[in-house]
């Protein structure tokens, strides 16, 4: 009976997502933004009633939370999982041929939001990088941990490694990335990378859309800190210099 209940649920799940107005609303919410139905109804190019009625559903099945301030009312996607499951869903939608090339707009592939973490281009080499310099390293196959280098790297950034294990959500894992195809970083500490990279201006987001801009202190810092060289849109990662006692790049 719980099989069966359980099949049920995912049924009703894929049911409430396929729908192209519903798919709409979920994706421009995987910015991390709240948006109000009446937003939220001209994104899916629907009425507002309408609107409100597949809010409605989405809400029913924990797919998006509604947050109330006074008279008005914001809808966001419930929580990371939800973000996680529309990027898989992307890269299954995606012509699976070997000659695959990403129908994305240049500035969304190269770096954007997943939720509350990086996606795109950027985020999948930087992912690659922690894992390539053992900074990063698998805990099994839906998680990863930090090296004491890597511990180091990030306490260098002021990012806090040992409250975000403490957190209700997993630490760090990897999330599959659907202009790529490949990895990137999720998970607490992804999150964390990404408020620390716009906090130190290293990137700057839209407001209107999920894409992130490199700056030219990012491209530099992301450089000397990763090893990562970042040259208009052809990024390559560059020979790696010795490691510091601490575990990190020396300049």
């Amino acid at each position: 009976m719980h099989a069966e209940h359980h099949d049920i649920g995912v049924s009703q799940v894929a049911a409430a997502i396929a729908e192209p107005a519903r798919t709409r609303m979920l994706c421009s919410l995987m910015d991390g933004h709240a948006r109000t139905s009446t937003e939220l109804a001209t994104i899916a190019d629907v009425s507002t009633s309408t609107a409100s009625a597949h809010l409605s559903k989405l809400k029913e099945l924990a797919l998006v939370r509604l947050h109330v301030q006074g008279r008005h009312r914001y809808y966001s996607l419930a929580d990371p999982r939800v973000a996680q499951a529309l990027e898989a869903l992307m890269v299954i939608g995606q012509n699976a041929a070997p000659s695959f090339k990403p129908h994305t707009p240049d500035r969304l592939q190269f770096a954007r939001t997943c939720y509350d973490h990086m996606a795109g281009t950027l985020a999948v080499l930087l992912h690659d990088r922690l894992m390539e310099a053992g900074w990063l390293l698998p805990a099994d196959q839906q998680a990863y941990r930090l090296s004491a280098s890597g511990e180091a790297l990030l306490l260098g950034l002021d990012i806090e490694v040992h409250h975000l294990a403490t957190l209700r959500r997993k630490f760090a894992c990897p999330c599959l990335d659907w202009s790529m195809r490949r990895p990137h970083l999720g998970g607490s500490l992804g999150a964390a990378l990404l408020q620390t990279a716009l906090k130190r201006k290293w990137l700057t987001q839209d407001l209107d859309s999920r894409a992130l801009g490199l700056t030219a202190l990012g491209r530099k810092e992301i450089s000397a800190r990763f090893g990562l060289e970042l040259a208009s849109e052809n990024i390559q990662i560059k020979t790696p210099q010795p490691l510091s006692v601490e575990g990190v790049y020396t300049s």
